[in-house]
């Protein structure tokens, strides 16, 4: 029933700020760690070879550092509710939500103001973005981070208990600080990448058919994936494409990055382009109700471990 109470205490509480300003959290904890070791055994000097060798040490070291950690958790007192704490903690169902809804919120206010939100949620370039561009920016955060934050540590957390939740968060944190296929990362961060993209695999295509019945969309699955696969990333486009049919809108298309136009492809083409704030919202209500479907599922499992 760990997961259970981890799912139910993240609903409830979310990150408060509180709380975090007087202990570290767990996942910016984690991140101080990578940061050491990009610092540390990342030397640009270094061959391509040398840097995809210590990427791949580092990408070790993480995943033992987590099993170690686990294990001093389960001999300490109260492990069960340590557990929990660190299970809600790694969890991001309300925090998501909360973010992607205050972007709705001050679009309603000016195009301006929802820039200023969007900025926080999103990495791509948000100075000169249409009113158009901010709700399907937010929108498509809210899908691919439902899966990342949610349905994804909360499937490893099921299968691998506290060390698969520690695991997936470590190496995902480290796929979003040294994944990136640039000049300095491409070597080092490649088996932290590669492996990222191993453990969301399933749970981006589970979070595709959650949202699907959630939103109760009739589509055939070859849709989804084709649009899915005109994603850069391989597991991203999965829950992005649910999301666009569930709301009937078209997401992805051309955008800027450090000032360069990309021409991305859109995802649900033929969908409304014309998205608001009232998407937004209705983004955040499908996680919502997609979340209910999890818990109720993450409990059936519970119980029947419990029972067998």
């Amino acid at each position: 029933m760990i997961p259970v109470f981890a799912l139910l205490l993240d609903a409830l509480i979310g990150d408060p700020k509180s709380l975090w300003s007087k202990v570290p959290h767990p996942a910016v904890m984690m991140g101080k760690v990578i940061s050491w070791a990009d610092q540390r055994f990342n030397d640009d000097d270094d061959p391509e070879s040398t840097r995809k060798v210590n990427g791949i040490l580092v990408c070790v070291a993480l995943i033992v550092s987590m099993l170690i950690l686990a294990a001093i958790v389960c001999y300490l007192p109260f492990s069960w509710l340590l557990s929990v704490l660190i299970g809600a903690s790694l969890l991001a169902q309300r925090s998501l939500v909360e973010h992607v809804q205050a972007v709705a919120d001050a679009l309603r206010i000016s195009t301006t103001d929802g820039r200023v939100m969007v900025a926080r949620i999103v990495g791509r370039d948000t100075a000169n973005m249409s009113h158009e561009g901010i709700s399907r920016s937010a929108i498509e955060s809210a899908a691919e981070n439902f899966s990342d934050g949610l349905v994804a540590p909360l499937f490893w957390f099921l299968v691998a208990g506290l060390p698969g939740i520690l695991i997936y968060k470590i190496i995902n944190t480290a796929d979003s600080m040294i994944g990136y296929r640039t000049p300095r990362h491409q070597s080092f961060g490649w088996a932290c990448a590669r492996f990222d993209d191993v453990l969301n695999w399933i749970p981006a295509r589970l979070t595709a058919v959650i949202i699907l019945l959630t939103a109760q969309v009739k589509t055939s699955f070859s849709k989804i994936h084709n649009d899915a696969i005109k994603h850069r990333s391989p597991n991203a486009g999965w829950p992005e494409a649910a999301m666009a049919r569930a709301l009937d809108v078209a997401l992805s298309g051309p955008r800027s990055y450090e000032g360069e136009m990309r021409d991305f492809p859109w995802v649900n083409e033929n969908g409304r382009h014309e998205a608001g704030a009232a998407d937004i919202e209705n983004a955040c209500s499908i996680l919502w109700k997609s979340w209910v479907i999890i818990l109720a599922a993450t409990t059936v499992v519970a119980v029947f471990r419990a029972i067998y």
